[in-house]
């Protein structure tokens, strides 16, 4: 725990930019759908969720990068990017089997990420 505790910042920053790298979905729908899930989808409304989808990860990359340097909102991003990556987790494994193949690699990067980020939560709400 301490580990966790003497590199959070580090931590935050890190995971911060690999998420944010989800602003790929965002700008290049279909790419972002293969790389991430090995399909893509057509029409209008697959552009705006995919597109929203791959903003909306950025956003919470981009709070942890914030949160990594500014300590009074870490709790609240940390809990925020918990939440998300968990939701993203679940919903992959009880939705998205037929793509675990191709998507195992963020899944376990997010599981990770979920392990340490509550952990932290949890030390740090017990101090």
């Amino acid at each position: 725990m301490k580990l966790i505790f003497s590199n959070i910042k580090w931590i935050m920053l890190v995971s911060g930019l690999i998420t944010c790298s989800m602003i790929l979905s965002a700008l290049h729908p279909n790419l972002g759908l293969t790389l991430t899930f090995g399909e893509t989808m057509d029409g209008n409304l697959a552009n705006i969720i995919v597109r929203n989808w791959g903003a909306l990860i950025a956003i919470v990359g981009g709070m942890l990068v914030y949160g990594a340097y500014h300590e009074p909102n870490r709790n609240l991003v940390l809990f925020v990017a918990s939440i998300s990556k968990s939701i993203f987790i679940l919903l992959n494994l009880v939705y998205g089997q037929a793509y675990l193949a191709k998507s195992s690699p963020a899944l376990v990067f997010d599981s990770l990420l979920v392990i340490i980020f509550v952990s932290y939560l949890v030390s740090k709400s017990s101090k």
